[in-house]
């Protein structure tokens, strides 16, 4: 998901990730609508407008470009009927490309950016005839708006498994007499815990969610972990990247794993490796092997595909499309990498195991026996569905939502209350570095 690229002060985005809110609608998979469409003509005349926060040189937006080409193609819709509007900011230059494509004639307008969600929002009540698809967004099911619709996978599942590869790696190199207290004391903390790090876009509920996912996997296989996470306050910053992976490694962080869009913090890890650091790097959205070759272990990545062609599907068959959409490893929406040559010896053979795990159910990313907050164990994590302005002195409801409980049946239960991410627990073994990168 891509929140609002805005410089808010730390107080009030921690208090934005546990309020902001949505319910979650008729959310739904897209499992029992794939497979390429049989009406030609409405595929042949479907107009899609798109629009996007990047462009392909930005890793989350390449992965959306991808997706909605690789469905448009398997379904026959002409590539002459999607229309791109790249590097659209969060403000009213989206209100106009929106107005924009559906003057072109376009049926469903798609942003991909969560910012964009108050610009789409508006413009879907003016022509409730078009479909708008706010990408990551989180208040469709609440806003009275039928043709308004929140789409985002469960990401986080496959940040689970990316911390699996670390993990392997950790308990491969601790093993093996390569990471040492002898060897780099720096890289243990008081306790005998190994430290990791990770480069954070905001602190919103999107990112703790998946850097919460990310530790719980490396956890699952090398207990004795802490984490220690930067922000840059950015979603695509090369520089800030960089600084926060260099920053983490000088602290003694062995793995960088990211919720950033650039390579600039994998290739930060290289150039630390080549000069002799034991540091290795998860990346995120796209391959990271070619910006660093020998330190990128893999990344999560999405399969946007699967979304678009269940959507433009919906579309050509005359069917609403779901208000929330959130699928992961059931739907293959999800996946991780090629792995690197880095990674540790049966790496593969384990990723099977777990992919196979998350698929059929039998594993839950945030099974609450697995974490603590403050030293207690989690029973109980009520999820308030308003959606709130918090610009003001006071915060204000724009759209009301019910209050629902995210444990169920023993583990927190992202994305099934809406598509976006609500887990903002901090838990423990897991610190914030109280001042972003500059």
């Amino acid at each position: 998901m891509k929140k609002a690229k805005k410089l808010f002060c730390l107080l009030i985005t921690l208090c934005l990730t546990l309020s902001l809110v949505a319910c979650g609608g008729d959310k739904k998979t897209g499992a029992d609508n794939k497979g390429t469409s049989t009406n030609a003509s409405a595929s042949s005349s479907l107009k899609v407008g798109v629009i996007l926060v990047g462009d392909e040189t930005e890793g989350y937006t390449k992965a959306h470009i991808d997706g909605i080409n690789a469905a448009a193609e398997k379904l026959g819709i002409p590539s002459s009927n999607i229309i791109w509007k790249y590097k659209v900011p969060e403000s009213s230059e989206c209100s106009d490309a929106a107005q924009d494509l559906v003057a072109q004639g376009c049926k469903i307008v798609i942003s991909n950016s969560y910012g964009h969600q108050t610009f789409m929002a508006a413009v879907a009540e003016e022509y409730p005839e078009v479909t708008f698809v706010a990408m990551t967004g989180d208040f469709a099911a609440v806003s009275g708006l039928s043709n308004l619709k929140n789409a985002f996978t469960n990401i986080y599942e496959s940040r689970y498994v990316s911390g699996v590869v670390a993990g392997l790696k950790l308990k491969e190199l601790t093993e093996n007499g390569t990471l040492t207290k002898e060897t780099q004391p720096e890289s243990f903390d008081a306790n005998g815990n190994v430290k990791i790090g990770y480069v954070g876009a905001f602190p919103y509920a999107e990112v703790v969610s998946g850097y919460t996912a990310f530790y719980l996997g490396i956890k699952s296989v090398f207990p004795t972990v802490v984490m220690e996470v930067k922000y840059t306050n950015s979603w695509f910053d090369i520089d800030k990247e960089g600084a926060a992976a260099e920053g983490l490694i000088a602290n003694g962080c062995v793995v960088i794993g990211q919720h950033a869009d650039s390579t600039g913090a994998p290739a930060a890890v290289q150039k630390l490796q080549d000069s002799g650091k034991i540091c290795y790097s998860v990346g995120y959205n796209v391959d990271m092997l070619a910006t660093a070759p020998k330190a990128a272990l893999t990344s999560a990545t999405n399969n946007w595909e699967v979304y678009y062609e269940y959507a433009f599907k919906q579309m050509i068959d005359g069917a609403d499309v779901a208000t929330d959409w959130a699928e992961g490893y059931s739907s293959n929406a999800v996946g991780i990498t090629e792995l690197g040559e880095a990674c540790a010896e049966g790496t593969a053979d384990k990723v099977a195991e777990v992919e196979a795990a998350l698929r059929d159910g039998t594993l839950h990313v945030f099974d609450a026996t697995t974490f603590t907050v403050a030293g207690s164990a989690v029973a109980t994590a009520p999820i308030d569905l308003s959606f709130m302005d918090y610009s003001g002195d006071q915060p204000k409801v724009i759209y009301q939502g019910e209050t629902k409980e995210a444990i169920v049946d023993g583990y927190f239960s992202e994305s099934t209350l809406r598509s976006a991410p609500y887990f903002s627990l901090r838990i423990d073994g897991i610190t914030e570095d109280a001042e972003a990168v500059q």
